[in-house]
């Protein structure tokens, strides 16, 4: 009989993505059950108030099931607010759930979790023989995703100039604006790679672009050969094909998600950082995937020559260290 994960899925739909790219890695082994939790105002609560006693701030009658059935062997829990969900189920379980727990969740309980997946740049937040730190963050993009993806979307793009060239638009980050001389100095970025390289480009931006920014990128690219999925589209996300049909990638270094699955499909992958934009945190992140070859920075780079020394693939190195629990 196949243990059991249950894998807490609460709004956070970023959180979401990682756990599911660690999921997808361990779905061969592992029986998972996805439990959606829905929360009340008392979530807003600090965790040390919440506590493992009670589960204060769950809406238990939109929630899944989460009392009186069998306790997993391993509950994966993907943010701060799932964390005393998952201490309560350990809890009723009498210890025989053990607690994965993607991102510091603060200080409270974290003795009493097994496994705490952080990524390197946050190192320094909290020390424990339980913290396991990975580049970057889990995702999805592997072998098996990349080539599903290929064989749906390679005939969209199949009318367009090769090479294609991604380009993964973020944009504005808790304080910091993405301004519109950022958006300028990433038009003019695209330009020049395009004018290296010539053939097309396959485009999407984000909720965080902002329009004035997202006008001056399209403007400036508006006579290139392009596939283009803005933020609003009433069409499904091409994400996936990019990832896979694309022969390099430009993203933007905001997004941590977005930028390591970029990371993950193995293309070159040129990225932008801006100007009094990215807050030390992200720098640092996008300074350790220069530094281990796995993508260059979009102002420094040779683009006939650089090719990544290796893929990301944190979700397979989160499973692996799963199982040996």
């Amino acid at each position: 009989m196949k243990k059991t994960i249950w894998a807490l899925f609460d709004d956070r739909m970023g959180s979401i993505g990682q756990a599911r790219g660690i999921l997808q890695e361990l779905a061969d082994d592992y029986e998972i059950i996805e439990k959606k939790i829905v929360y009340t105002k008392f979530a807003a609560l600090p965790n040390c108030i919440r506590g493992s006693r009670f589960l204060i701030g769950v809406d238990t009658q939109k929630s899944d099931k989460l009392k009186g059935e069998d306790y997993p062997d391993i509950v994966l829990s993907i943010s701060r607010r799932t964390a005393p969900i998952a201490l309560w189920i350990k809890r009723h379980s009498k210890n025989k759930t053990k607690i994965v727990q993607l991102m510091l969740p603060g200080k409270y309980g974290i003795k009493n979790m097994d496994l705490i997946v952080v990524s390197e740049h946050d190192r320094g937040k909290a020390d424990n023989n339980n913290i396991f730190y990975i580049t970057g963050c889990p995702h999805r993009v592997n072998d098996k995703t990349l080539n599903e993806a290929r064989q749906k979307w390679e005939h969209e793009f199949a009318h367009l100039p090769r090479p294609l060239t991604a380009v993964l638009v973020g944009g504005a980050i808790k304080s910091k604006p993405f301004t519109d001389k950022n958006a300028e100095l990433l038009a003019n970025n695209i330009a020049n790679v395009q004018n290296m390289v010539s053939g097309s480009i396959l485009i999407t931006s984000s909720r965080r672009t902002g329009k004035s920014a997202e006008d001056i990128i399209m403007n400036k690219i508006k006579d290139i050969p392009s596939y283009t999925y803005l933020w609003g589209d009433k069409k499904e996300n091409p994400i996936m094909g990019f990832y896979a049909c694309a022969d390099r990638i430009i993203v933007t270094g905001d997004s941590v998600s977005m930028t390591c699955e970029a990371c993950g499909s193995g293309k070159p992958v040129l990225i932008f950082t801006g100007k009094n934009w990215l807050t030390k945190k992200h720098l640092r992140f996008v300074k350790s995937l220069i530094e281990k070859g796995y993508a260059a920075n979009i102002n420094d780079y040779e683009i006939n020559n650089f090719a990544p020394q290796n893929k990301l693939l944190p979700s397979l190195e989160v499973a692996d260290k799963i199982r040996t629990l």
